[in-house]
C-alpha cells in the first residue's frame, strides 16, 4: 500500500478473493482481517536493492542488456546465439540464477522483437505450459500465443486503442497483427504500425526507443500527518524536488518550468487547492538552484488554517541536458559536480544517505508506513538476532 491508504498491488490469491488495485484500503481493511489477506506498507528500499541485485544477475547472461523498469529487463543474444544451442534452456538458467540468489521468481519471454519478447513474457506468466519460460522461435508458436493473447495486453496498447480497436472487432494480439501496417498506420499512429509490424517479426523498435525521456517529472504524495505550518509546508516541498531533480538528472534532462501544487483532501469541508509556476531563465535540474527558487514562492501556497494532506512538484518544458542552450548573463546557481556527488553517494549508500538541510530531519508529516516489512537487505537493525 501508498500511504497505507490506497492498494496499488494485489497478488492473485488477493484479486481473487475481492481485494481490487487502486481501491482505498479503509474499505476492505475489515475484509482482509476476516480472510487473512496480508496488508504491508510500500518498502522502497527493499525494491530497489533487490531490483539491482536481480538485472546484475541477468546481465551475466548475455552481452547486452536494457534495464526498462524496476522489474523488466531486455537481453540480446545476437552476439552469442550459435553458441547457445537451446534458448529454452537459458532461460531456465536466468529463472533459477535468479530465485537461487534473489528468492524472486520471475518469467522469461523470447522472441525476435520487443514487442514479441513481450508478448512470450506475458505467455509464460499466463498460459499453462511454459513453466516460466516462453520462446516465440517458429511461426507456429508466434500465431498460437498471439491468438491467446487479448489486444489490450501487447505492449503499447493502452486503453483507449484498445477500445477503439473493439469497435473494429479486434479483440486479440493475432487480429491486430492482421491488419494491414498502413492502414494501422493511418487509423491511429506510426508506434502502432511499429507494434504491428513487431507482431510479425519484423524489428522496428531499438532500446533507446522501447522507453522514452519523460516530457514532464512529478513528485507528489500525501502526508502521514497533517501539515498546518510553513516550515513542515517547505520542508515537504524540499523532499519532493530532491525526488523530481533526481529524476531528472537521471534521464539527462533540464527543467525550465517548475509546478509547486498544495491542497488539503477534497473531502474536508472546505477544499483548497493552490498551485505555483515558476520559470528558470536557464533550463536547470540542480536540487539547490530548485530549492531556492521554491523557497522563494512557497508563501504564495501557504494559508493559515488549511490542514495540508497532498502536495507535491512537477518539473515541466523538459529538454535534453546536452542541448540545453546557456546564457552568458545569467548567474545560474547550479552546480553539476555537486549533485553528481549527491547522487553518486545516494546511489551507493541509499536514498537521502546526503540531503539538502531544508528536507528537515524529523519530518513527522512523511508517508505512514505503519504496516513496514523488515529491510533485511538494507537496514542493519533489520537483520533477524539469532541467541544460542
Amino acid at each position: 500500500m501508498n500511504d497505507d491508504g490506497c492498494i496499488v498491488a494485489a497478488n492473485r490469491q488477493a484479486k481473487e478473493l475481492g481485494i481490487l488495485k487502486f481501491s482505498p484500503y479503509f474499505k476492505v481493511k475489515d475484509m482482509c482481517q476476516r480472510l487473512g489477506v496480508i496488508a504491508c506498507s510500500s518498502n522502497y528500499e527493499l525494491y530497489a536493492d533487490l531490483s539491482l541485485k536481480m538485472m546484475n544477475i541477468i546481465g551475466r547472461f548475455a552481452p547486452e542488456q536494457h534495464i526498462y523498469s524496476i522489474d523488466e529487463s531486455f537481453l540480446s543474444f545476437k552476439q552469442c546465439y550459435p553458441a547457445i544451442k537451446c534458448l529454452r534452456s537459458q532461460g531456465q538458467l536466468i529463472r533459477r540464477a535468479v530465485w537461487k540468489e534473489t528468492r524472486l521468481p520471475v518469467c522469461v519471454g523470447m522472441g525476435p522483437t520487443l514487442t514479441l519478447a513481450k508478448a512470450a513474457n506475458h505467455a509464460a506468466k499466463k498460459l499453462p505450459g511454459y513453466q516460466g519460460v516462453c520462446v516465440i522461435d517458429n511461426e507456429d508458436e508466434r500465431l498460437a500465443i498471439l491468438r491467446a493473447m487479448n489486444v489490450n495486453d501487447v505492449w503499447g496498447i493502452g486503453r483507449r486503442i484498445s477500445q477503439k480497436l473493439a469497435l473494429m472487432d479486434i479483440k486479440s494480439a493475432l487480429e491486430l497483427a492482421s491488419i494491414p501496417p498502413g492502414l494501422a498506420r493511418k487509423q491511429f499512429s506510426i508506434e502502432i504500425e511499429r507494434t504491428v509490424r513487431e507482431l510479425n517479426g519484423l524489428a522496428c523498435k531499438q532500446w533507446d526507443e522501447a522507453r522514452a525521456d519523460k516530457l514532464q517529472i512529478f513528485s507528489t504524495r500525501s502526508v502521514g500527518e497533517r501539515i498546518i505550518d510553513y516550515d513542515s509546508l517547505l520542508q515537504a516541498l524540499s523532499k519532493h524536488i530532491g525526488i523530481a531533480a533526481a529524476k531528472a538528472r537521471r534521464q539527462g534532462s533540464h527543467c525550465k518550468t517548475m509546478m509547486m501544487f498544495a491542497s488539503n483532501s477534497p473531502y474536508d469541508e472546505h477544499p483548497a487547492n493552490f498551485k505555483v509556476l515558476v520559470s528558470f531563465p536557464c533550463p536547470t535540474n540542480c536540487t539547490k538552484e530548485l530549492t531556492q527558487a521554491m523557497s522563494m514562492a512557497a508563501p504564495r501556497l501557504f494559508r493559515p488554517g488549511v490542514r495540508y494532506y497532498r502536495m507535491g512538484i512537477g518539473l515541466l518544458d523538459l529538454s535534453a541536458q546536452k542541448h540545453t542552450q546557456l546564457d552568458m548573463f545569467n548567474s545560474s546557481k547550479a552546480n553539476p559536480a555537486l549533485m553528481q556527488t549527491l547522487d553518486g553517494i545516494n546511489q551507493r549508500y541509499g536514498t537521502d544517505t546526503l540531503f539538502l538541510a531544508a528536507q528537515g530531519i524529523e519530518q513527522k508529516w512523511s508517508m505512514r508506513r505503519d504496516l513496514l516489512t523488515p529491510q533485511y537487505t538494507t537496514n542493519w537493525k533489520s537483520l533477524p538476532a539469532i541467541k544460542c
